[in-house]
């Protein structure tokens, strides 16, 4: 508007009246308004031509190749891991309990000695049966030489063949009493035994239930003393849906599949282990079936109760076509990626993706090996656009500040 206003003036200035050229001063007016005319019509130096607007600045983007490679076929899910053998110790026998020998939360091995009871009641039951056997053993030892003697003379008549049977009856009778000593005996040392309580198995012991002092029973459910965990080896427990049942299984036929475990925040330390157990059963109310790894857990790394996420393999794909994950972007027309031309313009893409292995996406189509795709800077950039490479980082540094070539990036 202000170069038509211009316009007009000079037009008025040279028409007005016929005097013009006998005025200094009219004279100087008109120089003076062609000359900023001239000047407002030219176009500003490095903007390109009149009417064209300004070249965009080159967006910076870090790209990755894409690569072809062998990719594992996974299956991801959440497990609860599980001792793989849990025991509820228990006393065998009546007593009062005179020692601990273990703290809470102790690792223990199998044998270790953890409780000890009082043992005189069973002790003096121990010296009773001793006793018992010791003079139905005298007595077995009489009556066998009274049938030896009786074996001499039986067959003179000196004595009846009934009092001779009656001497071996009572014989035998007195050898099955001294055998029933013997096992007297074998319980009294029995109960005196169970009277130092070890550890089953080895693991991870829990706080102690029954302190010094108590008594407990027998094979009471109210008196457990101690709940050991077997953690090494562990399970890990986890639900997959039944459509990959099929898979699972046709994998499995050919050998033990492998699984990594992990815990929450420590991603970068996997567990290793392979698929042990599936479930006979699909449960019907959430349409998943229940399967088991079990860990050597050699570090004691998972802990029973908590919870892990679970890699299951199934196997291998060769020639795999993959990208960063953070290269995939979402539209609305679906996924897609930014190619970066050979003349570093930018290509938008629509990419069909398959699964997703640590931080990497498998390209089912759309991408193909050695191709540059942006990774970072996509905000910036629409198909055509120019870009130029930067070191990882580096692309997103200048968001809403001035860049190198001019101009504010959006």
């Amino acid at each position: 508007m202000i170069e038509e206003s211009l316009k007009s003036e000079v037009s008025s200035l040279k028409y007005e009246d016929h005097s013009l050229h006998t005025s200094p001063f009219r004279l100087q007016t008109v120089f003076l308004l062609s000359f900023i005319l001239a000047s407002c019509s030219r176009a500003p130096t490095g903007t390109g031509t009149r009417g064209q607007p300004p070249t965009p600045p080159a967006v910076p983007v870090t790209v990755s190749s894409a690569v072809e490679k062998t990719v594992p076929v996974q299956v991801q899910a959440v497990g609860r891991v599980q001792a793989y053998a849990v025991v509820s110790v228990k006393s065998r026998v009546d007593g009062l309990v005179t020692s601990a020998h273990f703290q809470d939360g102790q690792f223990v091995n199998a044998g270790d000695l953890l409780f000890t009871l009082d043992a005189a009641p069973y002790e003096a039951q121990l010296k009773q049966a001793q006793a018992n056997r010791a003079k139905d053993q005298a007595q077995l030892e009489n009556a066998r030489k009274h049938v030896e003697r009786n074996a001499a003379v039986v067959a003179k008549g000196y004595v009846s063949k009934e009092q001779y049977d009656q001497a071996v009856a009572s014989a035998a009778a007195l050898a099955a009493t001294v055998k029933a000593d013997e096992a007297a005996i074998e319980t009294a040392q029995l109960q005196v035994q169970y009277c130092s309580i070890v550890s089953p198995i080895t693991g991870r012991a829990g706080a102690v239930q029954v302190d010094v002092g108590n008594l407990v029973k027998a094979n009471d459910a109210a008196s457990v003393l101690v709940v050991i965990n077997q953690v090494q080896p562990l399970y890990v427990s986890f639900y997959v849906p039944e459509n990959i049942l099929p898979e699972v299984r046709k994998y499995m036929a050919s050998g033990p599949l492998s699984a990594e475990a992990t815990v929450p925040g420590h991603e970068d330390s996997p567990v290793r282990g392979e698929l042990t157990f599936l479930d006979n059963t699909v449960n019907s109310s959430s349409g998943t079936i229940q399967l088991r790894a079990t860990f050597a857990n050699e570090n004691r790394w998972l802990w029973p109760g908590q919870f892990a996420n679970v890699v299951l393999t199934l196997t291998l794909q060769p020639n795999a076509v993959v990208v960063p994950s953070q290269a995939v972007q979402t539209g609305q027309q679906g996924q897609y990626v930014f190619v970066v031309r050979p003349d570093l313009t930018a290509e938008y893409r629509p990419v069909v993706v398959g699964r997703t292995v640590g931080n990497e996406t498998v390209m089912e189509k759309g991408v193909r090996p050695g191709e540059n795709i942006v990774t970072d800077g996509q905000l910036r950039l629409s198909d055509g656009a120019r870009v130029r490479i930067v070191p990882a980082g580096a692309a997103g540094a200048g968001e809403g500040t001035t860049n190198p070539e001019g101009g504010r990036a959006p």
